[in-house]
C-alpha cells in the first residue's frame, strides 16, 4: 500500500507541472511561485474530488463520478474510461472510436497514441496488481509528448486508486471471513452446555426452561446475525447479559457476577463480539477446578476520548508467559474457541497496535483483561 501511495504522489507531482504549463501557455499574469502553488493546489483538489469514486472500484457508477474531474485534471477536449469490454463513462464530445482505441491499448498492454483527425487520442491501460482492468482515454485537437506523458501519469494515479480499492475490498473480505469463523467457534462448547442446562430444567422447572430457551434464542440471534463489523457497547452488554443468564443457570450460586457501566459510553461503537468472548474466557478460567464460588467483574468507564473496559476474575490465574502465548496463538486454530487472540487481533487491525488487549495475571492472583475503545465512529458501522 505504501508503494501504491508513493506512485500516486509522484504522478500527481508530474500532473501539477502539466497544469502549470497550461497556465503559462495562457500567459497567466501571476508570479512564477504563486502560479506554481495554485497549480499544485488545483491538481490536489481535483484529485481529491475524483478519488472517493475510484476508491470504490472500477464500474459504471464510479467512472461516471470520476471522469469529469479527470477531464478537468488533464484539460483535454474529452476523457473516457472503459473496462476491458465496454465504455463506462465519458465527459466532453466523445466518439464511437473509444472502444476501438481501448481494445488496441488493451492488446498492446501499454499507452497508445492515435494522431488521426478529428479523433486524436491518448489511451493508457489501467491496472490493478499487474492485471489490466480498463483504460483511460484523453481526446484532443493535437497530441504532444507532454500530453502523452501526463495522460500516462494520470493513468498511473487512477490505477493506484483502483488498487487501493481492491486492498480495501480484500480487507473487508478478510474481516467478514473472521466474523464467520468467530460465529462458527461459538457452537462447539457453549451451545452444547447451554442446551444441556436448559434440558435439565424441563422436568423440574418448565417455566425456567422456557425463560432460558428465550435467552438462548436472543443470544444466538445476536451472535449469528448478519452484522456489520461494528455494533454499540449497549448491544454488546445485552449479549453478555443473555450469555450470563445461561451460565448462571449452569453454575448456580457458584458463579457471582457484577457489572459497573458508565451510562454515557453505551452508544460507543465497538467491534462486534469483542466483549462476550472476554467474559466467556473469564468464566472458563475463573471457574475451572473450583469447589467454592467464583466471581467475574466487568467495569466500563468513560475515559474522555475512549471507553475503558476491564473483565476480571478471581480464579487461579496463570503464568504471564502463558497469557502471552494465548494472545499470540492463531485465532483460527481448530478447537481454540473464541479466545483472547481473536479479539486482540481484531482490535489491532481496526485501531492500531496500541489498542490490543492488556492481560494482567499471575499464579494465584486471578486474571484481568483490559480493553480500550476510541469513541470515534468508524465508517464500517
Amino acid at each position: 500500500m505504501l508503494t501504491t501511495a508513493c506512485v500516486a504522489l509522484s504522478s500527481l507531482a508530474f500532473v501539477a507541472g502539466h497544469v502549470l504549463a497550461r497556465r503559462r501557455t495562457r500567459r497567466d499574469p501571476l508570479p512564477e511561485g504563486r502560479c506554481r502553488e495554485e497549480a499544485t493546489f488545483a491538481t490536489l483538489h481535483i484529485a481529491a474530488m475524483a478519488a472517493p469514486a475510484l476508491r470504490t472500484g472500477l464500474n459504471r457508477d464510479s467512472a461516471r463520478k470520476a471522469v469529469r474531474h479527470l477531464r478537468a485534471l488533464l484539460g483535454t477536449r474529452a476523457v473516457a474510461i472503459t473496462s476491458t469490454e465496454a465504455a463506462l463513462a465519458w465527459d466532453g464530445p466523445c466518439t464511437d472510436d473509444v472502444v476501438t482505441y481501448a481494445r488496441a491499448a488493451l492488446a498492446a498492454g501499454r499507452p497508445q497514441v492515435f494522431a488521426g483527425q478529428p479523433h486524436a487520442a491518448v489511451v493508457v491501460p489501467l491496472t490493478v496488481d499487474g492485471t489490466v482492468v480498463g483504460t483511460l482515454a484523453a481526446f484532443g485537437d493535437e497530441i504532444s509528448a507532454a500530453l502523452v506523458r501526463t495522460v500516462t501519469e494520470v493513468g498511473r494515479w487512477v490505477s493506484g486508486q483502483l488498487e487501493l480499492a481492491e486492498l480495501d475490498t480484500s480487507r473487508r473480505r478478510a474481516l467478514e471471513a473472521e466474523m464467520r469463523a468467530l460465529r462458527a467457534q461459538i457452537s462447539p462448547h457453549f451451545i452444547y452446555n447451554a442446551l444441556t442446562t436448559i434440558a435439565s430444567f424441563v422436568r423440574t422447572d418448565p417455566k425456567r426452561a422456557r425463560e432460558l430457551l428465550l435467552d438462548f434464542a436472543d443470544f444466538a440471534r445476536y451472535a449469528l446475525r448478519q452484522a456489520h463489523d461494528f455494533t454499540t457497547l449497549a448491544d454488546e452488554l445485552t449479549c453478555v447479559d443473555h450469555y450470563l443468564l445461561l451460565e448462571r443457570a449452569r453454575f448456580g450460586d457458584k458463579l457471582r457476577f457484577s457489572m459497573q457501566v458508565a451510562p454515557e459510553v453505551l452508544p460507543v461503537p465497538v467491534p462486534f463480539l469483542c466483549l462476550q468472548p472476554l467474559v466467556e474466557n473469564a468464566i472458563k478460567h475463573g471457574m475451572r477446578g473450583r469447589r467454592g464460588t467464583g466471581e467475574v467483574r466487568v467495569v466500563v468507564r468513560d475515559a474522555g476520548p475512549e471507553a475503558h473496559i476491564t473483565v476480571e476474575d478471581d480464579g487461579a490465574g496463570m503464568d504471564p508467559e502463558c497469557a502471552r502465548r494465548m494472545l499470540d496463538e492463531n485465532p483460527a486454530r481448530e478447537g481454540s474457541g473464541i479466545g483472547l487472540a481473536n479479539v486482540d487481533q481484531r482490535m489491532r487491525q481496526i485501531y492500531g497496535d496500541g489498542y490490543g488487549l492488556v492481560v494482567e495475571t499471575a499464579l494465584g492472583a486471578g486474571t484481568k483483561v483490559r480493553l480500550r475503545v476510541p469513541k470515534t465512529q468508524f465508517s464500517s458501522l
